[in-house]
């Protein structure tokens, strides 16, 4: 009973923290396109900052999860990462307006690359908080939490900027982001589980760095879902750049557009908090519901592309009920399949991933939208498909089968890795 109290206490608190970081994370992005805009005069100065950011990201994930691992502490190494993230979004606010776009992105491009911290350095360490059927329910949190983030972030970065101007919102985000540190201190009362810290500290980091590419590789149900969501992402990344041209043509206005993303993040956050409702989320989870959520998706996108007027707002909500439920999935499939003394390698790897998609999928949204936004909505439709049909190149596992098991860290006997369950530490 008191494991039982002591798990969910920690839960709460680590839920806690991810929201805050992750809603700051979030409201940053819009904040600094309404601050380089407001203060220069160019959308490309706020566009040229959010890109700097997303870029170091995506570069930075797999050497910030390689750290993780080798951490004795890495609770206290996410809280640095994360107030170094909060101080490099104060420093990018400080500088516009008073150093040129080089120097700007650069200081953008620092901060980018404790980012990671924000999203997989946080889930990482969930199979440390819960273990076995709770795993389940946390995950499902874990990805509501992303959700709830995407729809309060950019809503707090409008209202904060229009009533007390773009810096503000910016500072805000940084302090969001801030919030979270002590509740990332509070896990390092949890040990790493067996397998990590001290024996992944031994090895090389370029060599740590390749078992991690290695595993996501190796592992077919890893590798499943993560190709697959990674594809799938560069459709709703494609979504994502014509929303303010559907606003315009089908809503009356561009600005309306951003009804058309709140829609998505409304039915996201409604279809995961069904998900943590339910203990068991039926046959096949989680493996098969990423497949599912992903067609979901598909049909969302090809009928946005075809719906006239406001209808079109229905269609992109049908586009949530499949994201959500794909990101609880795909983090299950994550906890489930990743190897303790990998897991920050492998998350981070992986975000940086989809990170990637979704630009790679905004880059060919902008000409395709500009010669036809139903053309470019069925072509994201079809990279759906296309992410779909990768799920199945890789082949079914039977349900019974089990993959072996993952090698243990170097100096580390096998008996430790297998399981990943944690030991709480004082």
């Amino acid at each position: 009973m008191n494991s039982r109290y002591a798990d969910s206490r920690g839960l709460r608190r680590y839920l806690a923290g991810t929201a805050a970081a992750r809603t700051g994370d979030e409201m940053s992005g819009p904040a600094l396109l309404l601050l380089g805009f407001a203060v220069t005069g160019r959308p490309a100065t706020g566009s040229g900052l959010l890109a700097s950011l997303t870029i170091a990201g995506a570069a930075g994930g797999p050497l910030f999860g390689a750290l993780l691992d080798r951490s004795r502490r890495p609770g206290r190494l996410l809280a640095w990462a994360l107030a170094a993230y909060a101080l490099g979004l104060v420093a990018v606010q400080a500088a516009v307006g008073q150093l040129p776009m080089p120097e700007l992105a650069a200081i953008a491009l620092l901060a980018g690359l404790f980012n990671p911290a924000v999203a997989a350095g946080w889930t990482a360490q969930l199979p440390r908080v819960v273990t076995g059927r709770e795993l389940d329910r946390g995950s499902a949190l874990d990805a509501l939490t992303f959700s709830a983030a995407s729809l309060a972030g950019p809503a707090l970065a409008a209202v904060m900027a229009a009533r007390l101007g773009a810096r503000a919102a910016v500072l805000a985000a940084a302090a969001l982001v801030a919030l979270a540190v002590p509740a990332a201190c509070s896990l390092s009362r949890y040990r790493p589980g067996a397998g990590s810290g001290a024996s992944a500290g031994t090895a090389p980091l370029r060599r740590q760095m390749a078992a991690g590419f290695s595993a996501l590789v190796a592992r077919r149900r890893l590798l499943r879902a993560t190709v697959t969501s990674v594809v799938s992402y560069a459709g709703i990344g494609m979504l994502l750049v014509c929303c303010p041209v559907l606003g315009a043509e089908r809503l009356g206005s561009p600005a309306r557009g951003a009804l058309l993303i709140s829609a998505i993040a409304v039915t996201s956050l409604a279809a995961n908090a069904i998900l943590v409702r339910r203990r068991r989320q039926g046959r096949g989870w989680p493996d098969t519901w990423v497949l599912a959520s992903t067609l979901v998706i598909g049909v969302s996108l090809a009928a946005t592309a075809l719906a006239p007027g406001w209808l079109a707002l229905a269609a992109v909500a049908l586009g949530g009920v499949g994201e959500g439920p794909q990101l609880t999935a795909l983090l299950a499939v994550r906890h489930r399949e990743t190897p303790a003394h990998l897991r920050g390698q492998v998350y981070t790897t992986a975000a940086s991933l989809k990170i990637a998609g979704l630009a790679a999928g905004a880059a060919l949204a902008g000409p395709l939208a500009v010669w036809s936004v139903t053309g470019c909505l069925l072509i994201a439709a079809g990279i759906e498909l296309g992410a779909a049909a990768a799920y199945l190149a890789t082949g079914f596992t039977p349900p019974g089968r089990r993959e072996p098991a993952a090698a243990a860290p170097p100096g580390r006997a096998r008996r430790d890795t297998v399981t990943d369950r944690p030991v709480r530490s004082g």
